[in-house]
């Protein structure tokens, strides 16, 4: 059973190692490219037969892959929700896409996420995204509060003068987020509005500065705080791991002078 076990571990070792884990990230892009290169009907009236037969080694390398890491982790392998994620990326490009299934033809361009569990950089990204989101729920429930003020406050002001922007509260909503994007806000709704209304500014400014500046920067500073408390972790990680060693070294000095000091040793 210990022999099985040292099999194991062995064998996620080194799949989880350097080697193994570049030429993936080479496979997923060479994979990426030759979907790009599918989208091309010239290309494919050249040289589509032996796109399709890389394509096709490459998905079996990702199955092989998927397959050894079971084999290696057993139960643990979905412990891990990076592992879920490629299990399913893979999944779904071995369903046969024909028929109703055509549509999963367009899905195969998921496999390229694989980077995002390959690549330690990207996966660190996606982990402080994920950590955000409880902060990030809490400030987008403020900005949601912030849109349906101003956009009742911008259907009583401006609706029977401006009902194409303003009319109810679905084009009010519309509206403000053209507005906060800031994409042709001043000649597409404010400039028209203050020909007739010049003091339709006073809507319009504390609006941009409380939802453009403020509360989206807000939404920045909670990513940040989440990718900084990531880093934390990772270095409080590290730490402990030294002191295990540190410990480890200290405890067989001990013996070794306890050895050495022994009546016996003499």
């Amino acid at each position: 059973m210990r022999t099985k076990s040292n099999w194991r571990s062995r064998l996620a070792e080194w799949i989880e190692s350097p080697g193994p884990r570049n030429s993936i990230i080479a496979l997923i892009l060479i994979n990426a490219a030759i979907l790009g290169m599918e989208t091309s009907p010239a290309l494919m009236d050249r040289i589509g037969t032996q796109l399709q037969m890389v394509n096709s080694i490459i998905l079996s390398i990702f199955v092989v892959e998927i397959l050894l890491k079971l084999v290696a982790l057993g139960p643990r392998f979905f412990r891990s929700g990076w592992n879920w994620f490629d299990f399913l990326v893979v999944g779904i490009a071995l369903i046969p896409a024909s028929g109703p299934l055509e549509i999963l033809r367009a899905l195969r361009i998921l496999r390229v996420l694989r980077l995002l569990s390959q690549v330690e950089r990207l996966r660190q990204i996606i982990e402080s995204l994920l950590r955000a989101l409880p902060g990030m729920g809490w400030t987008g429930a403020l900005l949601v509060l912030i849109f349906y003020i101003f956009a009742v406050m911008g259907t009583m002001l401006f609706g029977e003068q401006f009902p194409e922007y303003w009319g109810n509260l679905g084009k009010s909503f519309f509206s403000l987020f053209q507005i906060m994007t800031l994409e042709s806000w001043s000649s597409g709704i404010a400039r028209p509005m203050l020909d007739e209304l010049p003091l339709a500014w006073l809507f319009f400014v504390p609006f941009i500065l409380i939802s453009s500046f403020m509360v989206l920067n807000l939404f920045i500073a909670i990513i940040v705080s989440a990718t900084q408390s990531i880093h934390a972790d990772e270095e409080a990680l590290q730490r402990q791991e030294l002191l295990a060693e540190l410990k480890a070294i200290n405890e067989r000095l001990n013996r070794i002078e306890h050895h050495e000091s022994s009546p016996d040793a003499k």
